[in-house]
């Protein structure tokens, strides 16, 4: 209990100290995220608060963890370096996707290999249980980098993805001290003491973005948390036990996921690739009705939390059952919001030549003189 609460105080008080620093540079090297058409911010700020995230995680978890006991621990933190770097660099000068993609699977790889990572039972859903070793390997890989990119691409209003990022972080890490694995507790708390320092920065109105460098680093350290929280919880060993554990790692990371599958589906659908930009996302949606960037960040979580509570109260039932539950219940959200509520329908571009000219168009530039800058953040 004592290391996951120096974690907490650790990555906290270095994130908080950090944030500022990085905006005060941000603002003399001119790192800033322009808006857009498709960008919901109307001001240059900068997308580099995951560098801070980053320092109060890496600092809360090395001070803390006790590697010599747990060895699996050293190669979580070096995927975490993999994940930084990568997002670090797209953050700053933009990368293709296939390199960011190459970047991702090779911190998958160093995670299940390495990390002992892996999905071998589906714990009874669609009736399925031990997996075949090349089925788990794949479906693991699909996870993680499913997992990775879902909060990437949930960040798009003030507060949004660090905000399901403590909720599921905070979750994941009661369960892991309550059931005595404290090294897993550690680094899901110090997750979330970082993202607690963050989000004071990065409510609306947002002083700073996580950028890449952020959203994939929450995305990583979930795909460990949740997959770990599957395979431990559902074991006959444990102090307390969670038969549908599937069931509810998935609800915990209920919005991320749903969403990303939802509008992967809609890319592919419009013969895009499923990484091309676009308004699709249920946040782009709410913005689009009406709701502010606070409005939509505590509906959401509201509503993802009020979803853990469901599916944790029914967590002796079908495995099945629940997750076509949860399902039903996020496509009728989605339905209400499309249908109910006045507003534009869903954009999507034809062609990615035709989306760069529509926001080459409407791009509002800010000039980039630092007096005009602090004009506007003021």
């Amino acid at each position: 209990m004592f290391d996951v609460l120096l974690s907490i105080a650790i990555s906290f008080t270095v994130t908080f100290l950090a944030i500022p620093a990085v905006i005060n540079v941000a603002e003399m090297k001119k790192l800033f995220d322009m808006p857009d058409a498709r960008k919901v911010h109307h001001a240059p700020i900068t997308p580099l608060g995951g560098i801070g995230i980053f320092a109060g995680f890496i600092f809360g978890s090395l001070l803390t963890l006790h590697f010599s006991q747990f060895a699996d621990l050293q190669y979580y933190i070096a995927a975490a370096f993999v994940i930084f770097f990568l997002g670090l660099k797209d953050d700053i000068l933009v990368i293709s996707p296939v390199k960011k993609f190459i970047g991702q699977v090779l911190a998958a790889f160093i995670i299940i290999y390495y990390g002992n990572i892996q999905i071998r039972s589906m714990h009874g859903f669609l009736g399925l249980y031990q997996l075949p070793e090349m089925f788990s390997l794949l479906l693991t890989y699909f996870a993680v980098i499913v997992v990775i990119n879902s909060f990437n691409l949930i960040d798009g209003v003030d507060g949004l993805a660090g905000s399901l990022g403590l909720l599921s972080t905070v979750v994941f890490g009661v369960y892991f001290l309550y059931v005595g694995l404290s090294p897993y507790a550690v680094i899901a708390f110090s997750l979330a003491g970082s993202l607690l320092a963050f989000l004071i920065f990065n409510f609306q109105p947002a002083k700073i973005f996580m950028g890449d460098t952020g959203s994939l680093l929450v995305g990583t350290i979930n795909a460990i948390l949740v997959i770990k929280f599957i395979n431990v919880a559902n074991t006959a060993d444990v102090s307390f036990p969670i038969p549908a554990s599937p069931a509810v790692g998935f609800t915990i990371l209920m919005i991320p996921l749903l969403d990303t599958l939802r509008v992967f589906g809609i890319r592919i659908l419009h013969r895009r690739s499923p990484f091309s930009p676009d308004r699709n996302h249920i946040h782009h949606l709410l913005l689009d009705r009406g709701f502010s960037h606070r409005a939509i960040t505590l509906t959401l979580v509201t509503v993802n939390f009020l979803m853990i509570v469901a599916v944790f109260l029914g967590r002796s039932l079908n495995v099945t059952y629940l997750l076509a539950g949860v399902f039903l219940i996020f496509f009728s959200l989605i339905a209400a919001i499309y249908y109910l509520l006045p507003g534009p329908r869903l954009f999507v571009a034809k062609t990615a030549q035709e989306e760069n000219a529509q926001l080459t168009k409407a791009s509002q530039l800010v000039s980039l003189k630092k007096d005009s800058i602090l004009e506007q953040n003021n």
